[in-house]
C-alpha cells in the first residue's frame, strides 16, 4: 500500500480556477489506486477564503471555497480521499507543511506525462492514460 499524493488543477480536470475545469480522465485511475488499498491525499493550492482581497502588489486573491469544491469533486466522483492538504499521520513524526507520500502525481511534476490538446484547453494537463500505464508498470495497480 502507497500514500499517493495528487494535485488537483491540472491534474485531476484541467486548469480552470476559480472554476472547475474540464473531466480529463483521472476517475478511473484514481478509482483504481483506491481500489488496489492505496490511499489519496489531495495537495492542491486551492484554499476555502471567505472574502475577495486585494494584496499590496495588486494581485487579487478570490473569495470562495474552492477547496470545498475539489474535496466536493472526489466525493461526487466515490472517491475517497486519506488527508487533504497533509498527511494526517505525519503531525506524530514533523512538522514540516509539506504533505508526505510514496508518489507525488502532479502536472506541474518533472517528467510527468502531459497532454497538450487545443480542442480542451488551452494549459497542459495530466495525460492520465499515459500515467496509468506508468501506475501499471511500477506495479500500483
Amino acid at each position: 500500500m502507497a500514500v499517493i499524493i495528487v494535485d488537483f488543477d491540472g491534474t485531476c480536470l484541467t486548469h480552470d480556477f476559480p472554476h472547475l475545469g474540464k473531466e480529463i480522465g483521472a476517475v478511473p485511475v484514481l478509482k483504481k489506486l483506491v481500489e488496489n488499498g492505496h490511499q489519496l491525499i489531495l495537495f492542491t493550492m486551492r484554499s476555502d477564503n471567505q472574502e475577495e482581497q486585494i494584496l499590496e502588489n495588486g494581485k487579487k486573491i478570490f473569495g470562495g471555497h474552492f477547496l470545498t469544491q475539489a474535496v466536493d469533486w472526489f466525493i461526487e466522483n466515490k472517491i475517497p480521499l486519506y488527508g487533504i492538504q497533509r498527511n494526517p499521520t505525519q503531525d506524530t513524526w514533523t512538522s514540516s507543511p509539506k504533505a508526505y507520500g510514496n508518489l507525488i502525481i502532479d502536472d506541474a511534476a518533472l517528467g510527468a506525462p502531459l497532454k497538450f490538446d487545443l480542442g480542451i484547453h488551452s494549459r497542459p494537463f495530466i495525460d492520465w492514460f499515459k500515467v496509468e500505464n506508468m501506475l501499471v508498470e511500477m506495479g500500483y495497480i
